[in-house]
């Protein structure tokens, strides 16, 4: 911690970490206020607020580049000694930043995309509400204060997703009028923001019964004290409950990061405006369950080369990850809605950072792993937030959300075509020149290398990952801006309606990340080799895991590319080719009709239609716990309450109680031998009774 040795004094490198996410809150806490004075004015705070944040993150780089930190704590529940604080080392701190300036970019994009609408100041204040609940989430010294954070984030996602909350049909997602196993693939805003407020919840309870358990043993939630002494991991590990405390922290991972199964709220929370999009479900919150994975990997691989726990935990990681990454890529190779085919490669493509991170936890070369996962993580920030930008642009101008109604786009938003073709190079992982590709390349070469039995599979499935990604993001830009003008487009003409390009306060914030998707993979490289020595570092002195360098023979490639594993770079420039340029012969040269080809046989018909169908997964979902539990519930109030209780209890009593009155008091005669001879029987029976 000793940031002295960049002359900068301890004191304002933790005021930075705190400002970070504390001057966010600030932001959202005045906005009610500021709305009540000039709505036009909110926009100007929020884009104000979190510049200062990213200025406060960018401050600290220089001392994360040096692998110090700052570790900073305050009093917080002294009666059980829990403090809050800060843990600004490099790992948080990069996040910061790429977390900081990206919300940047999409306040300024946003100032464009909403302007007019009728509770800006309502988005405003959760916007900047989920920008320092999410930094508290990367900044946090513990568990706890990460939950709190955690909880934020979901509750501004929740709100952001329902933000359109009149459920006009325009703002739906689904196609009105198609169902799947009975029940309708259409859903409103309020419908999408409860499913992913429900599905999230799921992992959080997972997450906060992991934590409780982790701090029964340990009695604290810090990360650093549970690395510093791992007697409570004996202990747990001794009792058999060390690998589920980690798996139900996992949890919450699962939930946050949509990843399978509770993978299926994502899709839905295209309902929100395409800046919560790009913020919350493409850059920054979906991002969360990976960074508490790498949060939480470092240690329990730590506690796992010290014998302490078994490798369950990561194989868990490893195959949740690949599961999610082919799973929801095919999903994006046939929807036509635009958000949703980019809501399924983000799905896919976190896949991709936890496969790498399971794969990390059981080679040898950890840091490999770690780094790939990182660096994947910031560049598909980068190109996944100006794709969603762009998409938002193409809905602004169009008014549709299918790419069916576009088509014919390049001649009319020409900055538009360009920057979504260089961030979609970026997500296709185009050869040499985009971040894209140094990250899956990367990614590649740790799941190739690390030796393990399942190193194989998992690295088929990680090219044929790449191959469909590289199809779907070439079928989408074949299809809103190749080929010649929808039906909906000619429509809009005729009526006097005018394609243009978006303006500037919308297309400079995602031409700035799309040229930065660029101009970092061209340096892709080194960039790679920086990081990773900047992680070797780090972990070995934060958790003492030592680096094992391995010689790679790769004679037959250039000297630039030394390092590099011959076999993970012929997968990736073979991923590209074949998936770009099947994307190609079907929807840029339209030399083969998709709708025919699909239809030439049952086989390829029924394939298409279990991909579109997502799987059935959502359906089933909806069956088992949506759809059943209303029938139930119904079926207890139709039989038990409203005829047991209702009719049997209360109708059906009152009947048996009048019954019993007539019949009492028919034997009300007023005849003194009547009541005398009735007591002589009723004795003479007791008797009787009594003898037998």
């Amino acid at each position: 911690m000793a940031t002295e040795a960049l002359g900068l004094p301890f004191e304002i490198g933790a005021s930075s970490a705190w400002l970070i996410w504390i001057l966010p809150f600030i932001a959202a806490l005045i906005m009610p206020g500021v709305g009540k004075i000039s709505k036009r004015s909110t926009g100007y705070v929020a884009v104000g607020f979190a510049l200062m944040s990213a200025l406060s993150a960018a401050s600290l780089l220089p001392m994360a580049l040096e692998a110090h930190e700052v570790h900073d704590q305050i009093s917080w529940i002294s009666s059980i000694g829990l403090k809050a604080g800060v843990l600004a080392d490099p790992l948080s701190i990069i996040m910061a930043n790429v977390v900081a300036w990206i919300s940047f970019l999409i306040m300024i994009y946003s100032t464009g995309y909403m302007k007019g609408d009728k509770s800006i100041t309502r988005f405003w204040f959760w916007m900047m509400f989920f920008i320092g609940s999410m930094q508290l989430i990367v900044l946090s010294d513990n568990l706890l204060q990460v939950f709190f954070g955690w909880e934020g984030v979901g509750l501004a996602s929740y709100a952001l997703i329902s933000f359109w909350y009149r459920d006009k049909k325009k703002d739906h997602v689904g196609t009105e009028g198609r169902t799947v196993l009975g029940l309708l693939d259409y859903y409103s805003p309020t419908h999408a923001g409860m499913k992913a407020f429900i599905m999230t919840k799921v992992g959080d309870v997972m997450m906060i019964a992991g934590m409780l358990l982790i701090f029964l043993f340990a009695g604290t939630f810090g990360f650093r004290e549970l690395m510093h002494d791992t007697a409570w991991a004996t202990s747990m590990s001794a009792q058999g409950l060390l690998i589920p405390a980690f798996v139900l922290l996992f949890g919450g991972a699962i939930g946050k990061s949509a990843q399978f199964p509770l993978n299926e709220w994502l899709l839905e929370a295209m309902t929100g405006p395409t800046a919560v999009s790009a913020l919350i479900h493409a850059a920054t919150m979906v991002k969360a369950g990976v960074f508490l994975v790498m949060r939480l990997a470092p240690l329990v691989f730590a506690l796992s080369a010290a014998g302490i726990l078994a490798d369950q935990f990561f194989e868990i990681i490893l195959l949740v990850g690949a599961t999610t990454a082919l799973l929801l890529g095919l999903q994006g190779m046939v929807n036509s809605e635009i958000k949703k085919v980019l809501a399924y490669s983000t799905g896919s493509q976190i896949g991709y950072m936890m496969m790498v991170l399971g794969i990390a936890g059981l080679s040898e070369q950890f840091v490999n792993g770690f780094t790939a996962g990182f660096f994947h993580l910031i560049s598909h920030a980068m190109f996944k937030a100006s794709l969603f930008m762009a998409a938002g642009s193409l809905l602004h101008v169009v008014g549709s959300r299918f790419m069916t109604d576009m088509g014919g786009l390049r001649k009319h938003m020409k900055k538009t075509y360009a920057f979504m073709w260089a961030a979609g190079l970026g997500l296709m992982g185009a050869p040499f020149i985009t971040t894209g590709f140094w990250s899956k390349d990367s990614i590649f070469g740790a799941v190739y290398t690390s030796g393990h039995e399942w190193a194989m599979p998992i690295f088929a499935i990680a090219v044929l990952t790449a191959v469909i990604t590289a199809f779907y993001t070439t079928r989408m830009l074949g299809l809103v801006f190749y080929g010649s003008k929808s039906k909906h487009i000619q429509k809009m003409e005729e009526e006097g309606h005018h394609i243009h390009e978006a303006p500037l306060s919308m297309w400079v914030p995602y031409g700035i990340l799309a040229v930065l998707t660029i101009a970092i993979g061209l340096i892709g490289l080194s960039f790679e080799v920086g990081l990773h020595e900047l992680f070797t570092e780090y972990l070995e002195e934060s958790f003492g895991i030592h680096s094992i360098h391995h010689e790679i023979e790769n004679s037959i490639l250039p000297g630039f590319l030394d390092g590099i594993n011959p076999v993970a770079l012929a997968a990736s420039l073979a991923a590209f080719g074949i998936g770009t340029g099947l994307g190609y012969v079907f929807y840029i040269g339209r030399w083969v009709d998709p709708v025919k080809f699909v239809n030439s046989n049952i086989f390829f018909y029924a394939i298409h239609k279990v991909i579109l169908n997502r799987f059935y997964l959502n359906a089933i979902i909806y069956w088992c716990f949506v759809v059943a539990p209303l029938w139930l519930s119904r079926g207890v109030f139709r039989y038990f309450e409203k005829t047991a209780i209702d009719y049997g209890m209360n109708s059906g009593l009152q009947k048996a109680v009048g019954w019993s009155a007539k019949v009492v008091q028919g034997t009300q005669t007023g005849v003194a031998q009547s009541y005398l001879f009735v007591f002589g029987a009723g004795l003479l029976f007791v008797v009787l009774i009594l003898l037998i």
